[in-house]
């Protein structure tokens, strides 16, 4: 089974972030969840925002590369929405990466390296309406092209943080199917 290190959305750690890990755990992988923003929960994607422009990325940053070198090698890095930003960072530059999920968000290869690193298979997940993933969608598009690695996938509607069922944008229906895809991707041979 894999081990994954899986970073929580703006919102922080919730409950629903917890869930996610917990279905993963109950399937056999080993699941890490740490919690950057030290027990803080918000209410909405502005409050988180502004925690993180108040803390400042670079210590976010140093707080989830702590992370993994607790860890060490052989991890797959899985973020929701601001986590893709450290677990894609890690992936691209970490050796011994052994997988990424990248789920509402997917940043620009090149802001990591010139190139997705070769063998380090990568799944991305967004809704294809949601203002957020958009902006992203050509970096994600882009990333695919790029590597026999990688796959997208996108759902019907507009809900940025739609697999936490502890939030409002929570989608039953496009959770279930995103979570199905990262158990196949887990379970898969490249992975593991």
């Amino acid at each position: 089974m894999a081990e994954v290190l899986l970073f929580h959305h703006i919102q922080g750690l919730t409950d629903g972030v917890r869930s996610v890990a917990d279905e993963l755990r109950r399937v056999g992988h080993v699941v890490h969840t740490p919690d950057l923003f030290d027990g803080r929960t918000f209410d909405s994607l502005e409050e988180g925002s502004a925690f993180v422009r108040d803390t400042g990325f670079d210590a976010l940053w140093e707080l989830g590369s702590a992370a993994a070198d607790e860890l060490g090698d052989g991890l797959v890095y899985a973020g929701f929405s601001f986590g893709v930003m450290i677990a894609q960072g890690l992936a691209q530059t970490r050796p011994g990466a052994r997988g990424a999920l990248l789920l509402y968000s997917c940043i620009p290869v090149s802001e990591f390296g010139e190139a997705w690193p070769e063998g380090v298979p990568v799944q991305i997940h967004g809704k294809e309406g949601d203002e957020f993933f958009l902006e992203d969608l050509p970096a994600a598009r882009e990333l695919v092209a790029s590597t026999a690695d990688a796959e997208l996938f996108l759902y019907p509607g507009d809900q940025h943080l739609f697999a936490d069922a502890s939030l409002d944008a929570y989608d039953p229906e496009a959770s279930a199917l995103l979570m199905s895809r990262v158990r196949a991707f887990l379970a898969g041979p490249a992975v593991r």
